[in-house]
């Protein structure tokens, strides 16, 4: 479609030794990563440690103070906010929403609504959208233009546990069909840390990066977030030995179906060894409904942020 889904060395965006100073005082300083085509990097850390400033620095929202951002001649950027006012009394549709901000050829609306698989809801009201449908049609008006760079500011806000993990296989999907680049913000590492490149945690400045796992055990981290950093977080690897059929029942690996799944019927690896009671040992009910091995990264306890 857009890119090589091959990853370039050429970054699309990349911030040196950048700040942004207001009132007298550095919102954020010191900022150094960039991103490249078919790259994902995630930007975390607390409230206030200059996510969103780094984020608006790399488009040229913001201009840096001190330090230097560099961009591609012609860079295309698509943005899905973390916020969006739009007056739910209005009865605004799925595709007028695409076109807003300007006019888009039907062709290209429909190819953006088919790849974030909301296809169906072209003619659908968005005060009657449900927080996963809704955060479906903003990426497809963010991709439907084609950009270089796709920028997400905390995407899945308000979006259920497996609708989390629905929306960042949607984003690694865009990412490996167009070879945009992709500069995500989130307020932790959670299911972000299975499909991410590089993640850079700041709080006012570049705290640590690197791979997921690099991050979550530096020592920069752990003092940033304290003892709930390695209380809270687990990287657990989910092996399902089963599928859940449309009935409700359960199709085993060895053929057998049963009407539940639990973890005594002799189907299913020692999930209680991990410390909790449910089948796939971690607290929440996600398993993978095609049938396939899945990993990703979850609180250990439940516990939605850091």
């Amino acid at each position: 479609m857009l890119h090589s889904l091959v990853k370039s060395d050429a970054h699309l965006v990349s911030l040196s030794n950048a700040g942004v100073r207001r009132n007298g005082r550095w919102l954020v300083r010191g900022v150094e990563f960039s991103v490249s085509r078919g790259e994902i990097v995630t930007l975390i850390g607390p409230n206030g440690s200059g996510k969103s400033t780094s984020a608006k620095m790399a488009t040229g929202v913001l201009k840096p103070d001190e330090g230097h951002v560099s961009r591609i001649a012609g860079l295309k950027v698509g943005y899905v906010p973390q916020k969006l006012s739009v007056d739910w009394t209005m009865p605004l549709t799925v595709r007028r929403l695409m076109t807003l901000t300007g006019q888009l050829p039907a062709r290209e609306i429909d190819a953006a609504l088919n790849a974030t698989g909301i296809t169906h809801l072209a003619k659908a009201e968005v005060q009657h959208l449900s927080g996963g449908e809704f955060q479906r049609a903003l990426l497809a008006r963010a991709i439907a233009r084609k950009p270089d760079l796709l920028v997400l500011d905390e995407p899945v806000q308000g979006v259920d546990f497996s609708g989390e993990i629905a929306l960042y296989d949607l984003i690694k999907n865009i990412r490996n069909s167009t070879g945009c680049g992709i500069l995500l913000i989130s307020h932790d590492l959670h299911v972000v840390m299975a499909e991410t490149d590089t993640v850079i945690c700041l709080n006012g400045h570049v705290c640590c990066r690197g791979t997921p796992q690099m991050v979550s055990q530096s020592p920069e981290y752990m003092k940033l977030f304290g003892g709930m950093a390695g209380r809270g977080l687990a990287v657990y690897s989910h092996n399902h030995d089963h599928t859940h059929l449309p009935d409700g029942r359960v199709q085993h690996a060895d053929g057998s179906v049963t009407d539940h799944c639990h973890p005594d019927d002799g189907h299913h690896h020692d999930a209680r060894s991990h410390g909790d009671d449910d089948a796939c040992g971690c607290g929440h009910d996600h398993h993978d409904h095609a049938g396939h091995d899945h990993s990703h990264d979850h609180h250990a306890h439940g516990e939605k942020h850091v």
